[in-house]
């Protein structure tokens, strides 16, 4: 059995506790959040998309101009 182990820089760190706190807030709130919403979520997080394009995307899936 393999383990893989991701090397989180404070930038990750940063954006994965970013995302987390966002979520708890809407929670907090009795909001739930979409399975495409924590997808992109995760991509902002790992550095994979960046927050100009998490947001656009956020924006265009609500219907947000």
């Amino acid at each position: 059995m393999s383990t893989t182990k991701i090397n989180k820089t404070a930038a990750y760190t940063a954006r994965e506790r970013a995302v987390e706190d966002t979520i708890h807030s809407g929670e907090m709130e009795g909001l739930s959040v979409a399975a495409d919403f924590e997808v992109e979520a995760a991509a902002y997080a790992s550095g994979v998309i960046d927050i100009d394009e998490f947001g656009r995307s956020v924006r265009a899936r609500n219907g947000v101009a």
